[in-house]
């Protein structure tokens, strides 16, 4: 079974920050990294090359496939900010996206511009269901 690519890392997440070129983009990173870190409890640590992600959990598909992956996170990209938040969209959390702002979203994504388009309080609640539904999900053992 192939192992994920995106693994915790020890580079430098302000290197990373600071290595982007959108000025807007990088101060958004800096405030995310306030906000799921008083969210989550844990300090940013890289994912992969370019995933900013916030404490661990480990899955197990139906498949067999398992791996660890970020209980939060997100990324600068060029095209939006990528924020990682594993939750029930179509289901329990949808209201909350509904109240969220200016967002594309995919299946555990949510894509945002910058973060004056979406409502700070409402990704604070979001992160906090995400970690719940990921604990619900995907119980340590």
């Amino acid at each position: 079974m192939t192992k994920n690519k995106t693994q915790e890392t020890d580079s430098s997440v302000t290197n990373f920050i600071n290595s982007v070129e959108n000025d807007q983009k990088r101060k958004d990173s800096f405030e995310l990294i306030k906000i799921f870190s008083e969210v989550s409890g844990f300090e940013p640590k890289m994912w992969g090359p370019s995933i900013i992600g916030f404490g661990s959990y480990h899955y197990k598909y139906d498949s067999g496939r398992e791996d660890d992956a970020p209980l939060l996170g997100f990324s600068p990209r060029k095209a939006a900010i990528s924020l990682y938040l594993l939750c029930d969209v179509e289901g329990q959390h949808g209201a909350l996206l509904g109240q969220l702002g200016k967002f594309k979203n995919g299946k555990s994504c949510v894509y945002i511009n910058k973060l004056s388009d979406v409502s700070e309080e409402v990704i604070k609640a979001l992160a906090k269901e995400c970690i719940k539904f990921i604990h619900e999900k995907y119980p340590t053992e």
